[in-house]
C-alpha cells in the first residue's frame, strides 16, 4: 500500500549553499534518502569517504561508467561526478523519497531518464555574493573560482527548466521553502497508487 517514491533533484551553483540548506532541512524530513555521489575531485579536509561523497580515482570511475553503474555522470570544471544507480532504484521501490544534489548537466540527464523527477534550483541573491562565498571557503585556486563563476552564469540562465527556484539570501527562509516543497509534493495525488484510490472509495 506504499505510494511511489519521489525523486527530488537539487541543483545550484557551487558555493550557493546547497549543502547547508540540505543538512538543515534533512533533520526535519522523514523518509528521505539522500543519495551519495561519486567524484574524482580531491578529498577536502574533514571529508569522509562514503559520507557525502565516494572518492574514486579516474580509472575506477571509468570502470563504473563501463558497467553502467551510474544514473548520470558529468565532468565539472575538470573533475568527474556521478550518481550510483542501484541505491536509488532500491529506495524508490521501497517507497522512499530520494534526494539528489547534482550539477546542471547531471540534473538534465536525470530529468531525461526519469521525467517525473522534481527539479529544485538553489540560486544566489547576486553573483557578487556568490563570489564572496566562494572566496570565503578558501578551498579553490583563483583559476577554479573563475571557472565556477563562469559556470554559475550559465546555470542561472537555466532556471526555467526547474519546477522550483529558491533564492538563498536568508538561510532560514531558504530551508523553510525547501521543506515546504518536499511536503507539497508528497501531498500530490499523482503519487497515489490505484490500490490506494480504490481503498478510499471502498471506505466512503
Amino acid at each position: 500500500m506504499k505510494r511511489k517514491g519521489i525523486l527530488f533533484v537539487m541543483t545550484g551553483a557551487s558555493g550557493v549553499g546547497k549543502d547547508t540548506i540540505m543538512q538543515a532541512a534533512l533533520s526535519n524530513i522523514d523518509n528521505l534518502y539522500f543519495s551519495i555521489s561519486a567524484t574524482t575531485r580531491e578529498q577536502r579536509k574533514g571529508e569522509v569517504h562514503g559520507k557525502k561523497y565516494y572518492f574514486y580515482s579516474r580509472d575506477d570511475f571509468d570502470k563504473i561508467i563501463e558497467e553502467d553503474g551510474f544514473l548520470e555522470h558529468a565532468d565539472y570544471v575538470g573533475d568527474y561526478y556521478g550518481t550510483p544507480l542501484k541505491p536509488i532504484e532500491d529506495a524508490l521501490k521501497r517507497g522512499e523519497d530520494v534526494l539528489l544534489e547534482l550539477e546542471l548537466v547531471g540534473a538534465r540527464k536525470v530529468k531525461e531518464r526519469l521525467p517525473d523527477a522534481i527539479m529544485i534550483f538553489i540560486a544566489p541573491p547576486t553573483l557578487v555574493e556568490l563570489e564572496r562565498r566562494l572566496r570565503g571557503r578558501a578551498t579553490d585556486s583563483e583559476a577554479k573560482i573563475q571557472k565556477r563563476l563562469a559556470r554559475a552564469r550559465k546555470e542561472i540562465e537555466a532556471v526555467r527548466e526547474f519546477d522550483y527556484v529558491i533564492v538563498n539570501d536568508m538561510l532560514g527562509k531558504a530551508v523553510k521553502e525547501f521543506t515546504s516543497i518536499i511536503t507539497a509534493e508528497r501531498c500530490s495525488s499523482k503519487y497515489l497508487l490505484d490500490s490506494q484510490i480504490k481503498r478510499f472509495l471502498k471506505e466512503l
